[in-house]
């Protein structure tokens, strides 16, 4: 019947599609079932039962696993059931792991048996938790397979300390054997313990190589351990929320930049997977690609600057690192363009994300091999900028970093001696060439570029080129305007030619236009002991400073340009052309110069109390009073508002900090280092490169480039709070909201809970109404708006209020207490003499002390203001 047969088509088709959806049904929850690893290892080792972890995990007791243990001798013994406190170096997930532990006096080892040949994830956790019979923090042992060094010599000396080891370990056998093996007279211990299948496309075993650029082959030939699983921008995850159990922590401890960076997120759902395979959710959890890092401002005219994270390593290893990213910030494709940066070199130039996804949200990730040749100075530098093309927003972004160590050529990943103890790293003859290669190479280059100086300054000299004058002076400009000039010309025909040269006929030589003396090298020599390294009192960008005792006895600061440091002749001429038109009690005083033998080199006035972060904190000295702290705030600002209103032309100094305010004998402030100072004739505001230092810097200067006095106010706001709560104003062992002073100041004091933070040792002495007024002053210092900041001048006015408001206080409190001894003494004599005067008498007293109260004397006083 055509009825019945159309209806069975109608049912056929539906089964198909039924039958359809249920296959897609199946691939989609495929893609999001967590591994299932054919090789799993899970021991709870010493513990007598099974521990179960929040991620589902249940690790077997050391009981069910004695079968895979073996020992040189049946010597062995375990702790179980030990409380453990939690701990924020270790996700909360783990920590039934450490509440027992194996302990091994003798070599020891457990063999696991194998089904499925290819890489393994091997962790282990350590915590040397207390035992009647064995003190764990002395315990030092290696840990080691068949043919490779996981660890030598290592050991937990902090008995609170929770370690965790993370590997992937290539397996060729059906057996694979860890062994503990503890250093003579001593012992090894293992908290837990996880063997477990990795996925076989999670390493590509071709990456980009850095240096030089190209493809590195090879990778399965390496054992890898995790150093850094980091999610930029986003929150910590624990292993439950990734499908390979897989920690990540926040970027917040190594983002080099927070000033310049912030965080953007978009919903998990807008995350989409390519459909090729080639990123997974095994490659890295959605979480890790739906947060990332990008530029604070990215419509900032003229971007000179980076994202950056920089992570501590061992120098003596390669790296592979692995950068996920996902474009969660453009609106259509083709509109993001940015570099990737390996320590300063060269990763991806203009990296276009829409070419390589086809698509928005799409996650993406790069891996690269880093030459230990390229580790310099023992940490990986993570970039990412602008790419200064046409088309594009200036941005970049990143979403997660990955750090793990390759083994080396002794087949360990610590130290260079192999699993038979025998040394096989680099030969003393092979690291002799290097370095001597790398210092040759060195001095070619400083050679080639002194000669195209000296070139270039000879051909444009002028007349009557004097062979008296110094190095120095061949590296500064020809022309300067009069002001500019840093000593009288002796050219008949150029009157405005501009030197640091002198003429030498007598040492001590004054200069004719007031800019100081001239110092021979010899006797600054002389006054330093040759520059003795005991003799350095501090290190700064410039170079390091000295104390040096003059012939006439006179102690002097002496600092000495560095030839290797950023800062060079520009800074030097700055500082001495700045001091040289300066004179205020606030700023410190330069005595003079010497640019003899290629020198760089400053003298000022001694300042014997040294900066004044060193009276804060990080040294021994005795804490400043409240006051002595406001003393020399205001002192400070004094110095800073000459800068901005009192010199012949405005001033910005660019570099203020706790370190670059010195302190006199009496603890006068003294405003020091003008090496970053720039001149603000015009009064509005400066186009130039960022510079100064990071924690102290004005965001809105950093954004724009465009520096105003106003970001010297910005920079004495931190000043203030820093002085407030005797802490770094960055300090990146504290949890994320706390590590920048200036931010989490602000927090707590709109939270009503700044006095939580304030400098215990000063807390008690502060009187209420002056803490508020200075907390006022630095707050609206703070202000992200560079407009509404107030001025220097009305920020000394603040404080200077606030001292005042102290010493009222500090007055009446003497007056109460002078008043209660009285009344005290008069009470005595009228209760021996048994009549009611003595009551009414005391109570008059109090009558009269009690008129007296802050504002009375404030306004007694305020005539005598020197605020502005």
């Amino acid at each position: 019947m055509p009825g019945e047969s159309k209806s069975a088509a109608i049912i056929q088709t539906q089964s198909s599609l039924l039958f359809y959806f249920f296959l897609s049904f199946l691939s989609n929850a495929a893609s999001k079932t967590p591994f299932s690893p054919s090789v799993n290892y899970l021991i709870d080792c010493g513990s007598s039962n099974p521990a179960e972890l929040q991620d589902g995990r249940i690790f077997r007791s050391d009981r069910d696993s004695t079968s895979l243990l073996s020992s040189d001798e049946d010597i062995q013994t375990s702790i179980d059931s030990i409380n453990v406190n939690a701990s924020s170096s270790v996700p909360p997930t783990s920590l039934p792991l450490f509440k027992s532990a194996r302990i091994f006096t003798v070599k020891s080892t457990y063999t696991f048996y194998i089904s499925k040949i290819g890489r393994l994830w091997v962790r282990l956790y350590f915590s040397p938790l207390p035992h009647p019979s064995y003190n764990l923090t002395h315990a030092v042992f290696s840990v080691q397979t068949d043919r490779l060094v996981l660890l030598r010599d290592f050991s937990v000396k902090d008995k609170t300390s929770f370690v965790f080891k993370e590997y992937l370990v290539n397996i060729s056998d059906s057996r694979f054997s860890l062994k503990f093996m503890p250093k003579k007279k001593s012992l090894a211990f293992i908290n837990a313990i996880e063997v477990v299948s990795a996925p076989d496309n999670l390493i590509p075993d071709t990456v980009t190589s850095i240096p030089p650029q190209g493809h590195f082959h090879g990778i399965f030939n390496h054992a890898l351990q995790v150093c850094y699983r980091v999610n930029v921008g986003g929150p910590p995850l624990d292993s439950n929320q990734d499908m390979l159990l897989r920690s990540w922590e926040n970027d917040t401890s190594y983002n080099v930049v927070p000033q310049g960076s912030k965080n953007v997120s978009v919903s998990k759902k807008d995350i989409k997977y390519p459909e090729t395979g080639e990123v997974t959710l095994l490659i890295a959890p959605v979480s890790v690609y739906s947060s990332a890092m990008e530029m604070k401002d990215p419509q900032v005219n003229q971007p000179n600057f980076n994202l950056s994270w920089r992570m501590n390593v061992d120098q003596s290893f390669s790296y592979l690192i692995r950068l996920h990213f996902c474009d969660i910030v453009s609106q259509n494709l083709n509109q993001l363009y940015f570099n990737v940066y390996i320590n300063e070199m060269m990763g991806v130039a203009s990296l276009d994300l829409s070419s390589e996804t086809k698509a928005l949200a799409t996650p993406f990730y790069k891996d690269f091999e880093l030459n230990s040749s390229a580790i310099t100075n023992g940490s990986i530098l993570v970039q990412v900028g602008p790419a200064n093309l046409q088309q594009g927003m200036p941005n970049a972004i990143l979403n997660g970093i990955e750090v793990m160590k390759m083994s080396n050529m002794a087949d360990s990943l610590d130290g260079f001696f192999s699993v038979d103890g025998k040394y096989r790293g680099p030969s003393s003859i092979t690291l002799f060439l290097k370095v001597a290669a790398s210092i040759g190479l060195g001095f070619s280059f400083t050679a080639m570029f002194l000669v195209a100086v000296i070139c270039f300054r000879w051909r444009r000299r002028p007349h009557g080129w004097e062979r008296r004058h110094s190095f120095s002076s061949w590296l500064l400009p020809i022309q300067s305007s009069h002001h500019g000039s840093l000593c009288s010309a002796s050219s008949k025909s150029s009157s405005r030619r501009s030197s640091i040269a002198v003429s030498r006929k007598s040492p001590g030589y004054l200069t004719s236009n007031g800019i100081g003396r001239y110092f021979a090298f010899d006797e600054l020599q002389k006054a330093t002991n040759n520059f003795d390294e005991n003799a350095m009192i501090g290190v700064g960008g410039f170079g390091k400073v000295y104390l040096g005792t003059l012939e006439d006895d006179t102690k002097v600061a002496i600092k000495r340009g560095n030839p290797s440091s950023a800062q060079g002749i520009n800074e030097f001429r700055t500082e001495i052309d700045m001091l040289s038109k300066l004179r205020h009690r606030h700023l410190v005083s330069l005595m003079g110069f010497c640019d003899e033998n290629s020198e760089m080199i400053l003298v000022y006035d001694y300042m014997s109390n040294g900066p004044f972060r060193s009276h804060l904190y990080g040294s021994n000295l005795h804490p400043l009073s409240w006051k002595q702290r406001l003393e020399i705030c205001i002192g400070s600002a004094r110095g800073l508002h000459y800068l901005h209103t009192g010199a012949a032309q405005s001033i910005i100094h660019r570099d203020v900090k706790t370190t670059n305010i010195l302190l006199d004998e009496n603890l006068v402030a003294k405003v020091a280092d003008f090496g970053l100072s720039k001149a603000n004739p015009e009064k509005s505001h400066v186009s130039t490169a960022v510079k100064g230092s990071f924690g102290y810097l004005d965001p809105q200067y950093f954004r724009s480039q465009r520096l105003t006095d106003k970001s010297d106010v910005y920079s004495f706001g931190v000043v203030l709070m820093e002085a407030l709560c005797a802490r770094p104003v960055l300090d990146t062992t504290l949890p994320r909201e706390q590590v920048n002073l200036a931010d989490w100041s602000l927090q707590q004091h709109r939270r009503g809970m700044l006095y939580k933070i304030v400098d215990p040792r000063i807390a008690d002495t502060i009187a209420p109404r002056s803490l508020n007024k200075f907390v006022e002053a630095a707050e609206k210092c703070l202000e992200d708006n560079g407009a509404d900041r107030p001025t220097m001048g009305d920020v000394l006015w603040k404080l200077e209020y606030a001292l005042r408001l102290q010493e009222a206080v500090w007055k009446i409190d003497k007056n109460e207490e002078d008043t209660t001894t009285a009344n005290s003494i008069a009470l005595q004599q009228q209760k021996q003499s048994g009549g009611e005067k003595g009551d009414q008498s005391v109570t008059r007293a109090k009558e009269e002390s009690d008129v007296t109260d802050v504002d009375s004397m404030l306004l007694s006083q305020i005539s005598h203001f020197e605020g502005r």
